[in-house]
């Protein structure tokens, strides 16, 4: 449970940088847009302030995709389970994989893991699964070690 929370709160912590990023970026973009808009320079501003507008939309979606994340992970339980679900923490014989949200390799003192959606092609394929079922996954037998 302990290695659960602690790459739990990794997953967290990541997802609020990107947050936090994010909101930053946006903010840059937007007040860039807003100081071309006060130019009067003609057709050369108003393709720059276009291109900052673009780059908050930008922004503004990688901050909907982010919070949406976040969303996922507040909704996540870490009781324990034998089980596979979402906040399983699952040893296999390819790694350890935190299904979670798709965040990618997550490299702590502690552990190495893959932080994985359960709509991912793994994690569709372990769902529901438990300790000494194996699944074939690009040809490649994955025997679930452990499950917590």
């Amino acid at each position: 449970m302990k290695l659960k929370s602690i790459l739990y709160d990794k997953c967290l912590e990541i997802v609020s940088e990107k947050i936090r990023m994010a909101e930053t970026s946006m903010k840059a973009a937007q007040d860039s847009a807003n100081a071309e808009g006060k130019s009067t320079a003609g057709d050369k501003y108003d393709t720059a302030r276009a291109m900052s507008h673009i780059e908050r939309d930008m922004y503004a979606k990688q901050l909907a995709e982010s919070i949406h994340l976040k969303n996922i992970l507040d909704g996540i339980d870490l009781s324990r389970s034998t089980t596979i679900e979402s906040g399983s923490l699952v040893e296999t014989s390819l790694g350890n994989y935190f299904i979670s949200v798709g965040l990618g390799l997550i490299k702590l003192e502690q552990i190495t893991a893959f932080a994985l959606s359960p709509l991912s092609p793994i994690g569709e394929l372990i769902l529901g699964k438990t300790q000494g079922d194996s699944v074939i996954f690009n040809g490649k037998e994955i025997k679930i070690l452990s499950v917590s």
